[in-house]
């Protein structure tokens, strides 16, 4: 945990997050009381130490109000909150009366504050009963989410920051670390320098920046990385390279192996010079550290690839200590936070299973809910499919732009054209989606809120209000809980301040740790406005030297480039 160090903080800087990737740096923003800010990176936080790419650098000038939604309208004419919260709240509880709680849905976004998804999360699956609830970051992180929970049981990261720059081998596959997480390559760069004998492997179709730094490129063919990291695991263990201790704690690891062993390699389009050149110094450095990100993520064999790299870490043992382990790096700002609160259709909160009916009797208890759902609810793809054939009539879409960012978004943009109900909460009326609404709520901006972000290595930072929000735009959580209350339960969402909610999702993490969950936040003091929190090893982060998990049998490769993310 961080304390409140602010000897960095000049007079009238505030302490914030970045809004732009998963890295989550630290900023230390000035306003000048004329609407904009000055910005430099946070040498007291933990993720970036005082760096920021170009992005962060260039904060202060995302802050005008320049195309901002700035009240609501119902049919694209100007109305007040007090009409169009209830024209939502109304048209949501009339077609769940006629249709079921299953024929409504939402469509969130991993730009939004914990205390954002917590509320849409608990509004959704303990209130109106669906588990309808959907995320962006499925199109990003989905695959990670299902490799760890098919290898851990749990979508645990077992790693930090701190692991890229104690390994003495960093593998990046399937990541453009230098142009998409540019603060973590900085990271790296810095370590290898300061470390002469520290390699980095890069495995990528294409040759790209992040190769200035890799002491060997891998231009494997596309689509093919599990037939690599299953070459890597053969050798593994024809090499006898397996941890025999570690092994206890682990299943599936004979079907594992017979998979790998039955590999066809020459589908990586490799040499054999360059998979025995890669196998012998992975296999011949104890503190390696795997990290992915889009290029292993976004495939069809996505979930397979992200296994195929945790069972060479399982069967070495290099997982959970210092300087090794598989180390996924997400994309957007709070796509860590979003997974952690449930705000995906197939979880609940705090890492809980939804098809657990344990899990689902403790949240339903501790939200005093009067429905849970018992199945997964329609996932991104899957919710929009739903969409055009009318059996979703009412949907929320918050802070995203589907009808552009989807697959086949043409397909998606005639399918909410068509919907009987849309309100969509966003920063502008100028998106695809924002066009296609029926109502539209003015939503509060990066530097106009006040809520936490949870970045890759599962660390939870402050985003505090730098600005006033213009208009009459107001934070998501704050809507959410104001349709929730009017649709007729007002004591489960009678909050004044994202501080309560975030305490809120503290005592029922505490539930999570009872049931053996690795998310337990329920100690850590949450002031008002709460302090940048970082998870102890011990409770939040991976159980370091504890049992780690199952291997995955993963065979064949993916059609799919694996190329960059």
């Amino acid at each position: 945990m961080t304390g409140p160090a602010h000897l960095s903080a000049q007079p009238g800087e505030i302490r914030t997050t970045c809004a732009y990737c998963g890295v989550g740096c630290g900023v230390l923003a000035k306003p000048d009381g004329q609407g904009d800010l000055t910005v430099r990176g946070d040498p007291d936080h933990p993720a970036n130490r005082g760096r920021l790419c170009s992005k962060g650098t260039a904060l202060g000038e995302t802050v005008g109000h320049e195309d901002r939604l700035l009240h609501p309208m119902i049919g694209g004419a100007r109305t007040d909150w007090d009409t169009a919260l209830g024209h939502v709240a109304d048209r949501f509880r009339e077609t769940i009366a006629r249709h079921g709680p299953h024929s409504v849905a939402f469509y969130v976004s991993g730009q939004m504050t914990t205390e954002d998804y917590y509320v849409a999360n608990k509004l959704m699956k303990g209130f109106i009963g669906s588990a309808n609830i959907d995320t962006n970051s499925r199109l990003c992180m989905a695959s990670t989410v299902a490799g760890h929970k098919r290898a851990f049981g749990t979508d645990t990261v077992p790693g930090t920051y701190e692991d890229l720059e104690l390994a003495d081998l960093v593998v990046l596959t399937g990541s453009n670390l230098a142009w998409c997480h540019p603060v973590l390559h900085q990271r790296i760069a810095a370590a290898k320098a300061a470390r002469p004998g520290m390699r980095v492997v890069v495995i990528d179709p294409r040759r790209t920046a992040t190769c200035d730094i890799a002491d060997l490129h891998l231009p494997l063919a596309a689509g093919s990385d599990v037939a690599l990291f299953n070459a890597l695991l053969a050798r593994i263990d024809a090499r006898g390279a397996r941890d025999t201790r570690f092994a206890r704690h682990l299943d599936g690891m004979e079907e594992a192996l017979a998979a790998a062993h039955a590999e066809d390699v020459s589908v990586t389009g490799l040499s054999a010079a360059q998979i025995d050149a890669f196998c012998d110094m992975w296999i011949g450095t104890e503190k390696v550290v795997t990290v992915f990100s889009q290029g292993v993520n976004q495939s069809s064999a996505g979930t397979d690839k992200v296994g195929a790299i945790i069972n060479c870490h399982l069967a070495t043992g290099r997982i959970g200590r210092p300087g090794m382990g598989p180390f996924s790096v997400t994309g957007q700002p709070n796509a860590m936070g979003g997974r952690e609160v449930g705000g995906l259709a197939n979880t609940l909160a705090c890492h809980l299973d939804i098809e657990n009916p344990a899990h689902r009797a403790a949240v339903q208890g501790f939200w005093a809910a009067p429905a849970m759902p018992d199945r997964p609810g329609l996932k991104a793809v899957d919710m929009f499919r739903a969409v055009e054939r009318s059996d979703i009539k009412a949907i929320w879409i918050i802070c995203t732009n589907p009808a552009v960012s989807m697959p086949e978004a043409d397909r998606v943009r005639d399918a909410i054209a068509g919907c009987d109900f849309v309100a969509v909460s966003d920063i502008t009326a100028s998106t695809d989606t924002a066009r296609l609404a029926h109502v539209l709520l003015p939503a509060a901006g990066w530097g106009e809120r006040d809520g936490t972000v949870t970045n890759s290595d599962r660390t939870i930072s402050r985003q505090r209000k730098l600005l006033d929000a213009p208009g009459e735009a107001r934070p998501d959580w704050a809507i959410l809980a104001e349709v929730g209350r009017r649709m007729g339960w007002a004591a489960a969402f009678d909050w004044e301040t994202p501080a309560e909610v975030l305490r809120e999702y503290a005592a029922l993490s505490g539930i999570a740790g009872r049931f053996g969950r690795d998310f337990d936040i329920s100690a850590s003091p949450i002031s008002t406005p709460p302090l940048t929190t970082r998870l102890p090893r011990s409770a939040g982060r991976s159980r370091r030297r504890s049992k780690a998990g199952a291997f995955s049998v993963t065979g064949g490769s993916s059609p799919r480039p694996g190329g960059a993310g």
